[in-house]
């Protein structure tokens, strides 16, 4: 098992939700899969607030995920084995159905190319990517390819591949911390 693996199954990016009303849900970030974009609470391994955030979520039909969206959802079964968890979990749509998706170790670092061009990713701090690659892959209708914002942290499609429409089903609009509101709609 991969050291990545393994900090996965640590840190896997499970949530706890609660209902509100009017499709909208709210969800505890448990793991470090995304820091710094949502904090989970110290002590847990990688976490850096002293609270965790809680996501505001709206109810999304897949179609409408856009690439950079954070959603939550269920994980395909292969996360079940690589990744040692189960259940809903939150990460970054990275790509969308019918794109050729990469990962090239450039320097020190992993980037990731959609259709042969780097994807700019301003919420990935340096020191939060990996150092691996993947051949490029087509993906196919209705897949979607998600990452955690703390690659060296997060079991995601690198690991488990891709995740189908219907499993996707909240998209992230808000998160609330104890210093306020930060809406992303």
């Amino acid at each position: 098992m991969t050291t990545r693996v393994v900090l996965g199954v640590l840190a896997a990016a499970m949530l706890a939700g609660c209902v509100v009303g009017g499709g909208e849900k709210r969800y505890r970030i448990l793991s470090s899969a995304m820091e710094p974009t949502l904090h989970c609470a110290q002590p847990a391994s990688g976490c850096e607030a002293d609270e965790q955030d809680i996501v505001v979520t709206e109810e999304v039909d897949a179609k409408d995920v856009r690439r950079g969206d954070i959603v939550v959802f269920e994980i395909p079964p292969a996360a079940r084995v690589r990744c040692g968890s189960g259940g809903t979990f939150v990460k970054r749509v990275i790509g969308l159905p019918g794109e050729r998706v990469e990962l090239r170790y450039q320097g020190d670092s992993e980037y990731v190319y959609i259709d042969g061009k780097k994807l700019d990713e301003p919420y990935i701090e340096p020191n939060r990517r990996y150092r691996s690659t993947m051949a490029a892959r087509k993906l196919p209708d209705g897949q979607y390819f998600l990452l955690g914002d703390n690659r060296s942290q997060s079991c995601d499609s690198r690991e488990w591949g891709t995740v189908p429409a219907f499993n996707i089903h909240h998209r992230v609009i808000a998160i609330e911390r104890s210093s306020g509101r930060i809406d992303l709609r």
